[in-house]
Formats: structure tokens, sequence, C-alpha cells
């Protein structure tokens, strides 16, 4: 009986930490009154599940979105929201014309509500546009464009996660204060890599140091061989190799600078984007030391480590912050529809613009109705070495707090024109 009543409280527990978020505003709907305009609603999840950014979001970010749906239906009903959830899935191979026709496919074929997650920023980019033009809801998790909120922002869709402003605030600043000023910074040649070059650009000039040189690298890096930079690094001999490279172009390129001993020589790593899945593909002690800026680490509370458990037994690994932000904004787009009382895209982006909320993933978070970027706190966190670990995939320890304020980019500089 002891023990029955202990699995009860656990689920009790993961259910609030996975689920509760702390709206502010109108007071949610019942289910008897929200009505979906085809009886049903139908998520779409967009990313890549087969290349290089398919471990850190990929086929578990579809699985993140189907638990929150199931503890949505947990917590209000099966009837949730009047009518059944479908959530359908497409592999976009970070191609940019490949996620715009699924895009349209979705939205017009399979009538899809809304589409989620869509890393690659190019991609992401392209299917902003095909949101638009269907007048219908995108939330972007993973990729990091400021673009999505500034030149190519528009009324329907909503940067949820992270961008590459707040990585450069967080780590081009402590990198530049702590550890050198002269920096060399490589980067994915296509939308993102191109936005995280400017962003810690700009940081580290900013915080008093200077780019002494960045040099592109195609994308995708189908070879796998960034050597010709890394030669370069060691003779420009730079006090910070700035790495901008993401997923398994990362893996690759910190591998081969241990490789090439550059640390050896004086030259330290700054790696832009870092999920758990690479640290996981790197080997922890090879990353130990690296500080990083990230939304979201699934061991830095109780509710985060709920969800994390959860996520494991389901999935075998623990979240990146693509996996948690992806439920995250499954479930708040979901609330948004009861409080709307409708899945009509037009009221449900009303119920989202200026909407101040708190969940498992997001703090102080509040959705800017100027540019629909999602503000938050970020997080600057530090990778440990395994003996510090404990338990399996304990990498990361966090260093502090990046206020929202601080962590997103100035309206004034968004440049939306939506």
């Amino acid at each position: 009986m002891k023990r029955v009543l202990a699995l009860a409280m656990i689920a009790a527990v993961v259910t609030a930490a996975c689920g509760a978020a702390a709206p502010t505003g109108g007071a949610s709907a019942s289910p008897a009154q929200v009505t979906l305009n085809d009886g049903k609603l139908v998520i779409g999840v967009i990313n890549d599940q087969s290349l290089v950014y398919a471990d850190l979001s990929g086929k578990n970010a579809v699985e993140a979105v189907k638990m929150a749906v199931e503890d949505f239906k947990a917590k209000y009903g099966e009837n949730a929201l009047g009518g059944p959830i479908e959530v359908i899935t497409a592999d976009h191979q970070n191609k940019p014309d490949l996620a715009s026709s699924k895009a349209q496919e979705f939205y017009e074929r399979n009538n899809a509500d809304i589409i989620l997650d869509v890393p690659t920023s190019s991609a992401a980019l392209a299917i902003a546009k095909v949101a638009n033009d269907e007048k219908k809801l995108y939330i972007n998790i993973t990729a990091a464009t400021t673009d999505l909120t500034g030149v190519s922002c528009n009324k329907y869709t909503f940067h949820y996660a992270y961008d590459t402003y707040m990585l450069a605030a967080g780590t081009g600043k402590w990198v530049t204060e702590n550890l050198g000023k002269q920096w060399y910074i490589i980067y994915p040649n296509y939308a993102f890599g191109q936005d995280m070059e400017k962003s810690f650009r700009g940081a580290v000039t900013k915080f008093g140091g200077t780019v002494v040189q960045s040099d592109g690298s195609p994308f995708p890096n189908t070879s796998g061989d960034f050597s010709n930079l890394l030669v370069k690094a060691g003779q420009l001999k730079p006090q910070i190799l700035g790495v901008m490279q993401a997923g398994g172009d990362l893996v690759n390129v910190v591998k081969q600078y241990n490789q090439f001993k550059l640390g050896d020589q004086g030259i330290k790593l700054a790696i832009g984007l870092l999920f758990d899945t690479d640290i996981t593909a790197i080997g922890q002690d090879q990353m130990a030391g690296v500080v990083y800026t990230t939304p979201w680490v699934w061991s830095m509370d109780d509710q985060s480590k709920a969800f994390a458990d959860k996520f494991l037994k389901r999935t075998g690994i623990r979240p990146t912050f693509a996996h948690a932000g992806n439920y995250s904004a499954a479930w708040q787009y979901m609330e948004a529809i009861r409080r709307a009382g409708t899945d009509d895209a037009d009221a449900v982006v009303k119920q989202l613009e200026g909407y101040k909320f708190n969940d498992f993933f997001i703090r102080n978070g509040n959705i800017r109705a100027e540019d629909h970027w999602v503000m938050h706190d970020a997080l600057l966190a530090q990778v440990k070495p395994a003996s510090e670990a404990k338990e399996k995939f304990d990498y990361s320890k966090v260093l502090g707090t990046i206020p929202a304020e601080t962590a997103s980019r100035p309206l004034a500089d968004a440049g939306c024109k939506k």
C-alpha cells in the first residue's frame, strides 16, 4: 500500500512539473467551450531526422510533443480541446525547399493548425514564409536566427527557446572577459552560421575584444573535415577559437581541435551552441570546463528533473533543451487554444501576444507582441568533468542566470515590421 501511495505521489509531481504553467491574464475555457474549426487539432513537427541535427532534436522532439499532448489530456481530460489531437511529422533534411514544401503540404493537405520545432535556420525562415502565406501558426524552437523576429517576422510566427543574440550575450561576454580578447571565428556558411558570426562579433566587440578573422565552412559539411580551418587557427594563434557549428558538425570540429592539440598551443575553445547530445558524442571529459549559454539544463531543479525522468523512461536519453522546448511550446499553444475557445489562428495569436508565464522550461516568460520573441531567462552553464557526474547524462552545472531582458535582443534593434 505504501508503495502504491509513493508511486501516486511521484506521478502527481511529474504531472505538475511537466504540465503546470503559471498563467496570467484570462482564465482558461472549459473543454465544452472550445470549438475546433474542423473538429480536430493537428500539430505538425518538422525537423532533421537523419542528418547532423537529428540527435539534438529529431524523432525525440516528436516524442516530446506527443508527451505534451498526453499530459495535457491527463490534466484536462481526454476531450481536453473538444476533439482529437493528432501529431504528424516530416524530415526536412536541412533543405529549405523541402521544408517549404512539407510545410505547405501540412497546412493545406493535412490541415495542420501549427508547425513546431524546425532546426536549420534556412529551413526555419522558409517555413515562416509559408506560415504567413497560409495564415497558420508556427512556433520555432530549434533554429537560432534572429531574422525570425527581425526582417522575416510575421503575424503567425513565434520564436520560442533561444537565438544567436542570447548565445552571444552570454558566452561572447563571459569568454571575452575571462579567457581572452582575440577571437578567430569559424561558422557554417548559411543563415544560422552567418547570424552567429554577426551576433558573436557584436558581443566580442562590445565587451572589449576583437575578431581577428572569421571563416565559413560548407553546410552541410558532408566530409566532416575541418582541418583547413584548424590549421589556419594554428597559424593565426588567436586566444580564442570561436566555434559556431552545431550538432554533428560541432562534434567533428571539437574532435579535430583536440587532435590538432590547439589547446596545448594556448588557443582556448569557445562554443556558440551546445546540446547534451553533443557532449555525449564528444565525451564529457573532452568538453570539461567549457562554458556555454543555454535556455535550460535538465538537472537545474526539481521541475526540470521530473520532466527529464519521464523523458528518459520514454526515450532512453535525457532531453536536450530542444526536446524540452518542444514540449513546452506544444503545451503553451494548447493552453492558448483553451483561453481563446477556438483553434482559429488569429484568435490564438491574440492569446499568445503579451502572455506572461512560467513552466518547467521557460522562466520569466513574456511573449513580446511586437516581434513574437519569447523573452525568458537564460543560463550560463559549464561542462563538468566525468568525475563530478552523479549519474549518466549529468554533464553540466549552472554558473548563473542571465535575466530575460539581458538575454533578449532590444526591440529597437529587431527591425520587425509584421
